[in-house]
């Protein structure tokens, strides 16, 4: 599967565990998951290429405890448990 398809599916899961996903050009700062007034958030670099945009929307979901009560696509599966082992 291609990165960009993987990136789409990694935020579409990240939406349905309550994150709000914005996409702008950082130029490579102040990237990745927060909590801003209760609401969860990530915001995606542009600058940064579809690899490591998938791997800041995937980092920012890895520690939420509710991940384990979604079913994910087998394509995120993997990822998904890398990325938690590196959290």
């Amino acid at each position: 599967m291609h990165t960009l398809d993987l990136l789409e599916q990694a935020i579409t899961t990240a939406e349905k565990l309550g994150y709000r996903v914005r996409r702008e050009w950082l130029g490579g700062d102040a990237s990745g998951g927060c909590e801003i007034a209760g609401q969860k958030w990530i915001f995606v670099d542009l600058s940064l290429d579809s690899h490591e945009q998938l791997m800041q929307v995937l980092d920012a979901v890895a520690s939420d405890e509710a991940l384990a009560t979604i079913p994910l696509p087998k394509s995120l599966e993997t990822l998904t448990n890398r990325s938690r082992k590196a959290a």
